[in-house]
């Protein structure tokens, strides 16, 4: 009998710890960041949500640069380049005595953050055996999904039992961990291929995007769209329903049934296919969604997250790990980048987009939508991926079953 490869390696554990702390400083700085510019600089609504988001402007156009560059620099030394400037850049948040200075401050921290989270999405991939990807990057995206539970928690936490200065502190501490985590980090040093060096002579869109990644990155972005919906404005949606304390617990739902679901779907993943997972995964997501539109009850909102939790938390991870398995083993640099743009930019554009339909449609309405949205991207990804991974899948199998036939 063949024994599995270890997932649970040293380097696996240094590159999920990074990776957490790098989005749970992401996330702690999300949801501060706004009240922060209006108490301290008088901002307005729009100038605020400007302080949160221009973060993600940063990472999306710093994201298809790095993929490219980790070929040529290496994983590991981009990883800390990347944490470097996140740490440096942590420290210009206490000086700023402006809002058009932390405006700047956050637009190159998000350069910063774009450029560590493609290296660590890069080297999860090669810290996990091949046979058990999509069981170790479910277990890697749920270092995402616990920050992003545990980050918003956390920053409000601080901000009412301390002052503004504790929340730059705690998250400049995270990034020195994460430092020193990615420094006893042991990453394959990668092999050049030709048609690398071929294409530095003029400028190519496949320097910086992988194609065979596209259509499940369009995917992404389509789901990062619906999901900016609950990101943005839950909590607007739960005042207005009389569910604020209930709706504080949503992400915690959410975390905590996607960890438990993590060693079921990421083993489903590696044995029967991504279909067998996707599919029920999407189905689960707009179901969440139609739930939290009709919510009345506090158990209502939270059922909603944990379906949300399971369903948009599979779908991502999932996502992810085709996105590199459908590139070349010398591009998954630019696979992971190439997904995380389209994801980013998913997520960026909801929110002012979304903006323009509440005032017609309410919060609920808005819900419903996305719920239909989320029914719609099953025949979508049927189009983009699952058409063509069932016929793969039906091929496999035809060939082991001729193989154990005949030997």
């Amino acid at each position: 009998m063949q024994h599995k490869q270890k997932l649970w390696t040293k380097d696996f554990l240094m590159i999920s710890l990074s990776n957490f702390l790098l989005f749970i400083s992401f996330y702690l700085l999300m949801v501060t960041l706004a009240a922060y510019s209006i108490e301290k600089f008088h901002a307005s609504q729009s100038e605020a949500g400007l302080a949160s988001s221009i973060f993600v402007l940063g990472a999306v156009l710093v994201r298809p640069i790095a993929g490219k560059m980790i070929s040529t620099i290496g994983k590991k030394k981009l990883l800390l380049i990347g944490l470097g400037l996140f740490f440096l850049f942590m420290l210009f948040y206490f000086p700023v005595n402006s809002l058009s200075l932390l405006l700047l401050v956050r637009f190159i921290h998000g350069f910063a953050f774009g450029i560590a989270s493609t290296a660590t999405g890069t080297i999860a991939v090669d810290t996990i055996p091949a046979s058990r990807r999509g069981e170790g990057m479910g277990y890697f995206a749920t270092s995402m999904n616990l920050a992003m539970a545990v980050g918003p928690f956390l920053g409000l936490w601080i901000s009412q039992h301390f002052d503004y200065t504790m929340i730059f502190s705690v998250t400049t501490m995270m990034s020195v961990v994460a430092i020193v985590a990615t420094v006893f980090l042991t990453v394959p040093k990668l092999e050049i291929i030709k048609d690398q060096a071929t294409t530095k002579k003029r400028f190519q869109w496949s320097d910086y995007f992988e194609k065979s990644t596209l259509p499940i990155a369009i995917l992404v972005a389509v789901f990062g769209f619906v999901y900016s919906s609950i990101l943005s404005f839950l909590s607007s949606y739960a005042e207005e329903i009389h569910l604020v304390e209930a709706a504080s617990f949503f992400f915690v739902m959410y975390a905590a049934f996607l960890l438990l679901s993590r060693p079921f779907t990421g083993k489903m993943f590696d044995l029967k296919g991504e279909n067998r997972v996707i599919y029920p995964s999407l189905i689960l997501f707009a179901t969440g969604l139609l739930i939290l539109s009709q919510a009345h009850h506090g158990i209502i909102l939270l059922i909603a997250g944990a379906l949300i939790g399971v369903g948009f938390g599979t779908f991502q991870s999932s996502a992810q790990t085709i996105a590199v398995n459908l590139a070349p083993s010398h591009r998954m640099g630019l696979a992971t980048s190439t997904y995380f743009v389209f994801y980013d930019f998913g997520i960026a554009i909801g929110p002012f987009f979304l903006g323009f339909i509440i005032p017609m449609s309410g919060f609920r309405g808005m819900y419903i939508g996305m719920a239909a949205i989320a029914l719609a991207g099953i025949a979508l990804y049927y189009l983009v991926h699952g058409k063509k991974a069932a016929a793969f899948k039906k091929e496999q199998e035809a060939a082991n079953n001729f193989q154990a036939e005949h030997l």
